[in-house]
């Protein structure tokens, strides 16, 4: 049995009972053994926040920023290392895998820097001899739930705002990745967070994150994960009457225009549907092409998806991963069934991969001839899916890109200035990208959608500050 990796609870390493962590890529590799919580180390986790936070909310800034600032650094330090980790546990390719770790390193280099710049107002008041102040201050202890598809980048972008605005944290992750959370929590214990002010409680949902939406003391979530976890999570949350911010769900469109540069566009699409192995909320999976460039498109990306090289994570070769666990590659084959049921046309991939080693490897799918009220194109699949919807303009296209209930992102290929701007302006999405693909975000920007996607203020970038932080408006008579 490998060592037991346990969870954090008032800066102490506790647990006994822990399950493998299983390798996608080689079903018979186990990553590593990690504890899981019962629901009374959870309450104790959250009692051991809530006892940190008076006087972490009140430290100095040069200390938040020295911790923060070491962790990025050590980070950094160590980016081959914690990708290869994130890659064996999650199914990322390794190029993959260390990007997403990168990204950590800056979130958390973003967020040291945040520290030292927190500012407020000083205003003069309607009242003669009254001075106004306008600041924001940490609101208390934040639960944190994260999902399996980014399992460094996630926590980190929730976590670096939380400690930088002076909050403390109880951090669930995906019972489907502990290993990489964990590593970013041993990071900044040693970088000299004291103890309370963040707690590690990995286990299921059912367990860990049910006594965290039960608890009082818990007064803000920030969620990362399904729909139908979402609306619990709000709804367990207004039952006590705590902040909650959500990001779920996608059916991320693309539009591609007569116009638009063919090698361009089909690139662009590869990459947004397929890369991570479609397993972003932020993947393109409804393709929508005006029927002046549609069939050489179509020509054109069934070539570059079956040539899309699918194998294990680690193999400099791989440009697919594999898909995370049996669960979700059951989804994806359903998807699949339905697709060729619901009548679209299977034009390329859909079928498992042999490879040297077991593993939950798929060949990205192309649908063409699919219609916008399909099921594949209107549920999110998670998964290496792409279907291709054919539209007469791009009036037909901004309105069928707007036909869903999600708004994450959305994306067109064009080389006209007049429809990207007027694209920009006009989709119902957080996020429109232009000649690059819908996955793909920078850290120091705000993130987040419209609709049934998200809830809540944007995460990341100096906007995190609107969930993780409460206006105070402050009144001083002179004299």
């Amino acid at each position: 049995m490998a060592e037991l990796h346990k969870n954090l609870i008032d800066g102490e390493w506790v647990g006994s009972d822990g399950i493998e962590n299983i390798n996608p890529s080689n079903t018979s590799e186990v990553v590593g053994v990690y504890a899981r919580a019962t629901a009374e180390e959870t309450k104790q986790a959250i009692a051991a926040a809530k006892a940190a936070f008076p006087a972490w909310s009140r430290s100095g800034i040069l200390e938040r920023h020295a911790i923060l600032s070491k962790a990025s650094q050590e980070i950094l330090a160590r980016k081959a290392e914690l990708g290869a980790l994130l890659s064996r546990e999650e199914g990322k390719t390794l190029p993959e895998g260390i990007g997403e770790v990168t990204r950590a390193a800056q979130i958390f280099d973003f967020f040291a820097g945040e520290v030292l710049r927190l500012a407020g107002e000083v205003l003069p008041s309607v009242r003669p001899g009254v001075g106004v102040e306008i600041t924001r201050e940490p609101i208390g202890v934040i639960g944190i739930i994260t999902p399996w598809n980014f399992p460094i980048a996630i926590p980190t972008w929730k976590i670096a705002p939380a400690l930088a605005y002076g909050n403390t944290v109880v951090i669930k992750p995906a019972d489907l990745v502990p290993g990489s959370t964990w590593a970013i929590v041993d990071i900044l214990v040693r970088a000299g967070l004291p103890k309370g002010v963040l707690n590690l409680v990995m286990g299921k949902g059912s367990v860990v994150g049910q006594t965290m939406l039960d608890s009082k003391d818990v007064i803000a979530i920030t969620f990362t994960g399904s729909v139908g976890t979402g609306k619990r999570v709000a709804a367990a949350s207004i039952e006590v009457g705590r902040k909650f911010q959500l990001e779920m769900g996608g059916k991320n469109p693309t539009v591609v225009l007569d116009d638009a540069d063919l090698k361009v566009a089909v690139e662009t699409v590869a990459q947004s549907a397929f890369f991570s192995t479609g397993q972003r909320c932020t993947a393109s999976s409804r393709v929508i092409v005006t029927e002046g460039i549609h069939d050489k498109f179509v020509d054109a990306l069934c070539e570059r998806t079956k040539n899309l090289r699918v194998g294990d994570a680690m193999d400099s070769n791989t440009e697919i991963g594999p898909v995370v666990d049996p669960s979700q590659l059951k989804q994806d084959m359903d998807y699949i069934g339905i697709g060729q049921d619901e009548g679209a046309e299977l034009r390329a991939g859909g079928q498992r991969v042999n490879a040297p080693t077991e593993g939950y490897f798929l060949q990205p799918a192309l649908f063409t001839g699919v219609t916008n009220q399909m099921r594949i194109a209107r549920e999110e699949i998670f998964g290496p899916v792409a279907a291709v919807i054919k539209v007469k303009d791009y009036e037909e296209a901004l309105a069928t890109a707007n036909d869903t209930e999600f708004g994450l992102s959305a994306g067109i290929v064009t080389t006209s200035l007049k429809y990207a701007t007027h694209f920009k302006r006009n989709a119902e999405a957080g996020m429109v990208m232009v000649n690059v693909p819908t996955a793909g975000v920078d850290f120091h920007v705000p993130f987040g959608g419209r609709k049934g996607s998200s809830y809540g203020p944007r995460e990341q970038g100096k906007y995190a500050a609107e969930f993780f932080t409460v206006v105070k408006t402050a009144y001083t008579a002179a004299g």
